[in-house]
């Protein structure tokens, strides 16, 4: 039974008790249970939508990433946990068992992800020279790698020591974090931007707000008594990250935390809460959002090392990253510290070193290098001016570059593969090796133009190769979940902004053009995983492509062009296997999560307990919610002069119920009109109900007649006088955001219900039309009818019976209301179209006159 079936059964009951107080007391009260209600069925959508993703992705032919099987697991038992809330809510301490039953699945289901807790024993601090033989669960992979560096190479790294991940569980167990960072992640909405800021912003000043606890202070205080300086200078430190899964390979975490640089010893406790706490900076979350991992696992040990008071650094690369099989070592360097570089502030010196034997300089290029950033001489890293006589000299000499290049390609032949090492010559001269990854890089392959000779078919030039290679198909427009069922492989996958969401389409795209994006984005990375060419940042001009249109993506040369060219034979890419890693896991996730046992609510066995899976889950708060929603009502009948009358020009059989604070107050009297009304959906179906004059019913031919009178004598409840369910008042249940209408407009029958917020994730628009006078026939023809011009608007349309459901979501504000307008139309102008179905010039007249209104609709005063 729905919301306004409920209202109308409670309408219908016993005396009314009167008085404004009660009036108010009880509207209070539903306007609370409506929140929570329409917050679980909002949660509920998500659960079954992120369910029904993980099923597909199951009964597909390819390998998803384990990050969306990660992020869709997540994004179901977060919102699983919302319909608890919302359900205890509604009816507190009335499911004891629910949170346990929570708990059980879920961690089923964690255990089918496999994730490893951090380790809970080992020192608090070690030296650097331990931090190898510790490994990297204790140490990070940063400090371990560095260790390794000193010790099993002998190249020089700084002096220090690291504080461990045994240290930070220590400041999150003293501190009681766990709990309350679970609680933040978990009632975010962390796909919102404003959300994930906010969220990382709470998270972060608990880690600032924490206090040390006494043993760690004493072991980092002893460790850095024996600590000696770099250089003559007073000791100094830099304080690094080494988080779990840093620096690992296919898991960068490249400049997603903090370090904290020329930091007074005195002080470190200070930097030390700093660089823990960017463990959840935005970019750390949303990082390890995208890669499938879970914050509840991330944990950061920290390097605390002296200070290299730089006179030249910078980073060298072993192989180029757009072309790794091109021997040779890239140096970007410039004056002082690093930071100039890593950060991409200022223009740097360029030389290339090839490997030899003997290593030589094959190329130079030197900057312009008008600034630095040097050591403040009291703490922390300022920028100078360089002097004018090394403004246009080289940061490095040739044998600075080669003792570097060699150092580098060291590193490189021991850890099996291309480096990322970030370096810097102290003011002596003397080598220090600061950190040392794996060098993260794309296919050598087709990263130039592959079309030529064809530009009487070009579509588009410009944007961004955030992926090389070139491919044809036909484009598909990607803007919803629903966009996304229907995507084919093979096709061209087009999208305004190349969200993270799309990834698992990129295993069946045969290329992605984004009108938004460049190459640094999480899809473009996986783009380039996945051998797909992508071609993002091209601007309004990307609107241009028609769905359906084939075209050819030349990533490469920054081009779109129409039709299927001709393009170099490219191999095969590996879309993966039955039997892989991330498809057991999958398995796995969706055995503890989709399975549906709870069927029947009738059954006595329907309780938290029998709650096996995350699907029950939602199952049993979906029915207990519906029947706790107005358990209130039942027990106190609702005034019926909570309802005041519409009033436009004269009283409307139109009735209004504010929920919330869909009116301004305060009201007196029986009547609303529609300038008292806050809510801006209402205000849009109004424009469109009373905009273009109806011109009353089609003329009716015999046929129309004769089946409009025996349907009215099938069904007598169709007689407008005869008293019946189809007879009641027409209802709007209203907020400021929410709609919640059903009518009846002669013999038809319409429910329309729309959020509409600011944030385009919570929006909702929903339509039913039923009914008619003439024969089924005549009415499924009218059904075919409008849903020809629903999903002209961009709704998701069905015919069920004589039913037609409409539904759109996710969209701006200014969408949702000129659809919400568009349909006040379509509800007055196409009643009794049923009549005329059997003509075809009359269905033709019709719809060329409601194309032509639809079109000629203003937008909504409100959008």
């Amino acid at each position: 039974m729905n919301l306004v079936d409920h209202f109308r059964r409670l309408f219908a009951q016993g005396p009314q008790p009167p008085g404004t107080e009660e009036v108010e007391r009880l509207r209070g009260e539903f306007a609370a249970r409506y929140r929570c209600f329409r917050d679980l069925l909002s949660a509920n959508q998500r659960a079954l939508e992120a369910l029904a993703e993980l099923e597909q992705a199951q009964a597909g032919d390819y390998s998803p990433p384990m990050a969306f099987v990660r992020g869709r697991a997540t994004a179901t038992a977060v919102n699983v946990f919302r319909m608890i809330q919302n359900l205890e809510a509604l009816a507190p301490d009335r499911y004891p068992g629910l949170r346990e039953s929570f708990k059980a699945v879920q961690a089923s289901v964690e255990a089918a992800l496999g994730s490893a807790p951090a380790p809970a024993e080992g020192p608090l601090v070690l030296p650097l020279t331990e931090a190898a033989a510790s490994g990297e669960a204790l140490a990070g992979p940063k400090m371990a790698v560095l260790g390794r560096v000193a010790a099993e190479l002998g190249l020089a790294v700084p002096p220090g020591l690291v504080i461990t991940t045994r240290a930070y569980a220590l400041v999150v167990e003293r501190g009681g974090l766990a709990e309350e960072i679970a609680r933040l992640l978990q009632i975010a909405d962390l796909e919102r931007m404003d959300s994930l800021l906010a969220t990382c912003s709470q998270i972060q000043g608990l880690f600032m707000r924490a206090e040390i606890p006494p043993e760690l202070s004493q072991a980092v205080e002893e460790g850095l008594a024996a600590l000696a300086p770099a250089g003559p200078e007073p000791l100094r430190l830099a304080m690094r990250s080494s988080a779990q899964g840093e620096d690992a390979k296919g898991t960068s975490f490249a400049g997603q935390f903090t370090s904290e640089l020329n930091v007074e010893p005195t002080r470190w406790d200070e930097a030390y809460r700093g660089v823990i706490a960017s463990l959840y900076s935005p970019p750390a979350v949303s990082y390890r959002r995208h890669m499938g991992l879970r914050d509840e696992d991330a944990a950061m040990a920290v390097g605390c090392l002296a200070m290299i008071p730089a006179q030249a650094g910078g980073v060298a690369y072993t192989a180029d990253p757009l072309d790794p099989a091109t021997p040779g070592v890239l140096i970007s360097s410039c004056w002082g510290l690093p930071k100039a570089v890593v950060d991409g502030s200022w223009d740097c010196d360029q030389f290339r070193v090839s490997p030899g034997p003997p290593p030589r300089l094959a190329e130079s290029q030197v900057a312009a290098k008008e600034r630095r950033y040097v050591c403040d001489p009291v703490e922390g890293v300022l920028p100078t001016l360089v002097e004018p006589e090394l403004i246009r000299s080289p940061s490095l000499s040739r044998s600075q570059a080669l003792e570097l290049a060699q150092a580098a390609l060291k590193l490189q032949e021991h850890f099996g593969g291309p480096q990322d090492v970030e370096w810097a010559l102290d003011q002596g001269g003397k080598l220090y090796i600061l950190q040392c990854r794996p060098l993260p890089s794309g296919g050598a392959e087709d990263h130039g133009a592959l079309v030529s000779g064809a530009e009487d078919q070009l579509i588009l030039r410009g944007g961004i190769t955030a992926s090389p290679g070139a491919a044809a198909g036909k484009v598909r427009w990607v803007q919803t979940g629903g966009d996304a069922v229907s995507f084919e492989e093979g096709e061209v996958l087009a999208v305004e902004q190349p969200l993270p969401r799309w990834a698992p389409l990129l295993g069946r795209a045969a290329a992605l053009v984004g009108v938004k994006g460049g190459a640094a984005g999480h899809l473009a990375s996986v783009a380039r995983e996945f051998g797909v060419p992508a071609l993002l940042g091209v601007g309004p001009g990307g609107r241009d492509l028609a769905p359906g249109q084939e075209v050819t993506v030349d990533a490469g040369g920054r081009a779109v062009y129409a039709g299927r060219l001709p393009l170099p034979g490219r191999p095969a890419m590996d879309k993966g296997l039955p039997d892989t890693p991330v498809r057991r896991a999958l398995a796995q996730v969706i055995a503890q999560a989709a399975p549906l046992n709870l069927l029947d609510p009738e059954d006595p066995h329907f309780t938290p307990a029998a709650c096996r899976t995350l699907h029950d889950l939602t199952r049993f708060c979906h029915q207990k919610a519906v029947e706790e929603m107005f358990s209130l009502a039942a027990q106190e009948h609702f005034p019926l002069n909570a309802a005041r009358q519409l009033y436009y020009h004269a009283p409307m059989q139109w009735w209004v119920i504010d929920l919330d604070d869909g009116v301004r107050r305060p009201l007196s009297g029986k009547y609303v009109r529609p300038e008292d009304i806050l809510c801006a959906p209402f205000h849009a179906f109004w424009e469109g109900l009373l905009e273009i004059p109806w011109q009353g019913p089609p003329p009716l031919d015999a046929k129309g007649m004769a089946s409009v009178m025996f349907q009215a004598t099938a069904n007598p409840a169709l007689a407008t006088g005869v008293k019946s369910s189809l007879a009641e008042r027409n209802y709007f249940l209203i907020t400021k955001e929410f709609l919640n209408l059903q009518s009846r407009v002669g013999f038809h029958f319409s429910s329309l219900e729309a959020m509409v917020t600011p944030q385009a994730v919570d929006n909702l628009v929903s339509f039913c039309f039923r009914g008619g006078a003439a024969d089924p026939a005549r009415r499924r023809a009218r059904l075919a009818f409008l849903e020809e011009f629903l999903a002209g608007l961009g709704m998701a349309v069905s015919i069920k019976g004589d039913a037609l459901l409409a539904r759109a979501e996710e969209l701006p504000a200014p969408e949702c209301l000129a659809m919400v307008k568009a349909l006040g139309y379509l509800i007055m102008h196409t009643r009794q179209l049923d009549m005329i179905m059997a003509s075809p010039q009359r269905v033709e007249h019709y719809r060329t006159k409601i194309a032509a209104d639809l079109a000629a609709l203003g937008p909504p005063a409100g959008a």
